[in-house]
């Protein structure tokens, strides 16, 4: 098979990462657990909209997953087996809290309390995420992120969480891609809850960042000084089409919608300029009450940084017809509030099954850009990964060339970051194995380990084993064909 184009040729001499860089892989709770009715868990958004006809591909739905709720011990040991130092997961808010308010339920707490003890006797070092997108379904009744109150009852369920286990877990990360919680969910609806209105997706951007920042508090109230807390952000790399100055502004309107929303106030304390006047025919503003910048503005141990595919824009056309090309799914409705006049192109070059350029270039260029934001702070990468048409081969085997290819090719420009000046202590391959992604179902296959869907087994790929080898080592294997 062929090796996609913009992969990093290997050097002539190994490449090398510091011997404390941690190796891991990253889930989330709703794509992998199953289980949604035991243990008192109620539904989540998710488990609401997967259940509604026409929202995900072929009306699947995340209601046994790969059931790693009951699985989870056999999955420890796979990672064991592979070499990982670290897993990145995500806790269900309504497995541990089930009205998104009020104590917890036990039973919840104690599945993950039992997962950390697994990984930790097999020296795996936990990283919890508080939210990965599963919000209970009360609280979106009750309005959902543009409803202040959310950011509230998160700092609440931030704090049972990390009386129970901060103990025994060091590195925590608050939320999970806030952009796709607010503008996919609440602005194009091509996510759960499903909603398209782009004046609620500002205001759930801003309750995203309060219930970040109350959390952080929450956190550190109760867990040990020395826990890590963080957020992992999908910050866009955009590009202008030609350095005209209407692409160079398009450029910044997509770059304040992507990144600045959240990086503003967490890291610097404040919103964009451009952003709050770009948007000023949606939105006022009026719910940043007093104070919530400087509780938002919390200091952070590290940055979690996601990256897939870097976004191309340019001024629109007035006459120009077609799809938004931004690889955000197919919605009527644009996840970016107030960019009418910005056009997303396709940038040239080999592609994923998502359809996503494969650009290592552009997770360079993440890095040391934030790298310059906040310098000092450490970064993780904490998603990476590829999507493909992965399928057993006669012998039961499952050989992925093309993502080893994609992993040496992103693996490499994290290493060149590092040699850059860039302060990045882990990677955090998308994902441990196939599971449920969201509206496309089961259809896209991001895992390291296959899994087939009839019978749960799991088969690792050609890639879970050249990655364990890199986790061994600390250098990167040769790729196959290259």
């Amino acid at each position: 098979m062929p090796v996609p184009s913009n992969s990093v040729t290997p050097a002539t001499s190994p490449v090398t990462f510091p011997p404390a860089f941690l190796w891991g892989a990253a889930t989330s709770a709703y794509q992998i657990e199953g289980a949604v009715r035991e243990g008192g868990r109620t539904p989540s958004i998710w488990d609401t909209f997967s259940h509604t006809p026409g929202k995900t591909a072929g009306g699947e739905t995340g209601d046994i997953a790969v059931d790693h709720y009951h699985r989870y011990r056999e999955d420890v040991a796979l990672m064991a087996e592979l070499g990982l130092t670290a897993y990145r997961f995500s806790v269900s808010w309504p497995r541990v809290q089930p009205t998104g308010r009020g104590p917890a339920v036990q039973v919840g707490l104690d599945f993950y309390r039992r997962l950390v003890d697994e990984l930790l006797e097999h020296g795996i070092k936990p990283a919890v995420t508080l939210y990965h997108w599963d919000l209970p379904q009360e609280l979106e009744d009750a309005g959902g992120w543009p409803e202040r109150e959310t950011a509230l009852r998160f700092a609440e369920y931030a704090q049972i969480v990390g009386e129970a286990l901060g103990d025994r877990v060091e590195q925590w990360i608050t939320l999970n891609e806030p952009w796709c919680s607010a503008f996919l969910g609440y602005a194009s609806g091509v996510h759960a809850p499903g909603r398209t209105d782009p004046a609620a997706s500002l205001r759930a951007a801003h309750h995203l960042n309060l219930a970040h920042g109350l959390g952080t508090q929450a956190l550190r109230s109760v867990m040990p000084s020395r826990n890590q807390v963080a957020v992992s952000l999908n910050s866009s790399v955009v590009r202008p089409l030609s350095p005209t100055p209407q692409d160079l502004a398009a450029v910044r309107r997509i770059d304040d919608l992507a990144n600045g929303v959240f990086h503003g106030p967490m890291l610097h304390g404040a919103y964009p300029e451009t952003l709050l006047s770009a948007t000023a025919s949606l939105t006022d503003w009026s719910y940043v009450l007093d104070g919530d910048l400087r509780a938002i503005h919390q200091p952070l141990d590290a940055l979690g940084l996601n990256y897939y595919t870097p976004t191309l824009v340019s001024a629109a056309d007035p006459d120009a017809k077609g799809p938004r090309a931004d690889g955000h799914g197919s919605s009527e409705h644009s996840p970016w509030p107030a960019a009418e006049d910005v056009a997303f192109h396709q940038t040239p070059g080999e592609r994923t099954e998502m359809g996503w350029t494969i650009d290592p270039t552009g997770l360079h260029e993440l890095i040391m850009r934030y790298t310059r934001e906040a310098p000092g702070l450490p970064l993780y990468i904490t998603e990476n990964g590829a999507a493909y048409d992965d399928k057993p081969e006669s012998d039961g085997q499952v050989h992925d060339p093309e993502r080893i290819a994609y992993l040496h090719g992103h693996l490499s420009a994290v290493r060149r970051a590092i040699t850059d000046g860039a302060d990045v202590r882990g990677y955090f391959l998308w994902s441990l194995m196939d599971n449920f992604e969201w509206a496309y179902g089961y259809g896209k296959r991001f895992g390291a380990v296959y899994v087939d869907y009839a019978t749960l087994a799991r088969t690792p790929k050609s890639s879970a084993k050249w990655y364990g080898e890199a986790a061994r080592t600390g250098s990167l294997p040769e790729v196959p064909g290259l």
